[in-house]
């Protein structure tokens, strides 16, 4: 089974960091150069040239980043490319490959370093090795078989046979990261597999609200992260509005750059998110998780504040996505449930019709009053497992604060004196 570990790379000095920069820096030019001649043979006059018909690229760098880091940077656009044409066959390619930014505003700086290749030694001191082309190790006084060593901050969840190493630039938190699948033995994970269950409401003012088995939930709020896309998005449009009136045109280096900060914001905080709540849920014992299938929703509940928020700050779909592969490094499964009237049921009554939401809370004539989107999820919840205990523990709400999802000291409740006599404070967050 394939699980990952994540950790931060640290040079050892400023020479390191130079050269660890332009080793990321070749592999972004490397992808470009490939991703260039692919597009053009796909979209180009001769239908007779195939996109994997390519000059031997690798040949140009194998002096900076060496034979089997330049074939691995090579691998993975053959990968992309054969990925997109796998989802033209169904009907779902979302565009062709894309660059790694460009050397003007500045490139995507990532490698892939193969599974024999480097080196990790974790310890007091923990340390990766990794290769370097032979014009580099000249320039920096390097000997012919030494690499390039580097610190290592984290500590590895899974310890078997590594994989493909992906090494990055994280230009939000100004610090170089890695990623590194494991395929490990599913009797050697460090808890039993479990059998609770979990159930998440997915939106944009509360990006998770989520109810387990075990009675604990958790609410991570969307709020902030929402109000610093928009702004983004507003400097956006400020800007093409003046480059088309002054200039005939509708981007810019400018424009290009403030969309690429908005994306790795969100998604930066999205992938924070999916492991945030994932790494809890498997202390829990969850084994299953239910997500709610919004489609329907999406394509018939439009406006442009919506559509904003769930196309483009939400993207639902990526989401989703990314949820179930990080769902399966903890050996979590993602179901795509159907969810309707979740957010509109009162669990006291059962009423969809007379029950109103205002803001973050659902009330009944009944008499219930409770937060609206952990209720959507504790009912989504029972629809599909059951007889569910209510909530008992106070539910944790999270916010982002552009490193980490951090827990507030008390969660917002709404009036806990209208809340169902069997439901406790928790419930009602």
């Amino acid at each position: 089974m394939r699980r990952v570990n994540s950790f931060t790379v640290v040079p050892r000095s400023d020479a390191d960091e130079e050269l660890l920069h332009r080793l990321l820096d070749a592999s972004a030019s490397l992808w470009n150069q490939i991703t260039y001649q692919r597009r053009q043979n796909f979209t180009g006059p001769d239908i007779d040239k195939s996109v994997w018909d390519t000059e031997d690229y690798r040949k140009q760098y194998v002096g900076v980043l060496g034979s089997a880091t330049a074939q691995q940077v090579i691998r993975k656009n053959t990968e992309a490319w054969r990925s997109f044409f796998a989802l033209k066959e169904k009907g779902e390619a979302n565009g062709l490959p894309g660059y790694w930014g460009n050397e003007e505003e500045g490139r995507e700086l990532r490698t892939y370093i193969r599974n024999d290749q480097y080196t990790l030694r974790w310890g007091d001191r923990s340390t990766i090795e990794i290769p370097v082309g032979s014009d580099l190790k000249d320039e920096y006084d390097m000997g012919y078989r030494e690499r390039l060593t580097l610190g290592v901050r984290g500590k590895p969840k899974w310890s078997d046979d590594q994989g493909r190493l992906e090494l990055y630039y994280d230009e939000l938190s100004g610090q170089f990261r890695a990623i590194q699948p494991v395929t490990t033995d599913v009797s050697r994970q460090d808890s039993p597999l479990a059998d609770e269950t979990a159930a998440l409401d997915i939106g944009a003012n509360n990006i998770v609200a989520c109810t387990t088995t075990t009675g604990q939930q958790y609410l991570y709020e969307g709020r902030n992260l929402f109000k610093r896309f928009r702004e983004t998005t507003r400097r956006i449009a400020d800007h093409q509005s003046k480059v088309k009136r002054e200039e005939g045109r509708y981007t810019s280096k400018r424009i290009r750059r403030l969309y690429r900060r908005r994306t790795r914001r969100r998604d930066h905080a999205m992938d924070a998110l999916a492991r945030d709540l994932f790494d809890r849920l498997h202390g829990e014992g969850v084994s299953t998780v239910y997500v709610g299938d919004l489609t329907d929703v999406l394509e018939t509940h439009w406006s442009v504040r919506a559509n904003q928020k769930t196309h483009n700050f939400w993207a639902f779909r990526a989401f989703i996505d990314r949820l179930a592969c990080t769902a399966e490094e903890y050996g979590i499964v993602v179901e795509v449930r159907p969810e309707a009237w979740t957010s509109q049921t009162c669990p006291q009554c059962g009423s969809t019709e007379d029950t109103t939401r205002h803001k973050d809370t659902l009330t009944c004539p009944c008499g219930f009053e409770g937060h609206a989107d952990l209720t959507a999820s504790e009912t989504f919840l029972r629809r599909h497992e059951g007889n569910v205990p209510w909530p008992m523990a106070r539910p944790v709400c999270l916010k982002w604060d552009d490193h980490r999802w951090s827990a507030s000291p008390r969660a917002h409740r709404p009036n806990e004196e209208h809340t169902h006599p069997q439901v406790t404070a928790g419930e009602s967050a």
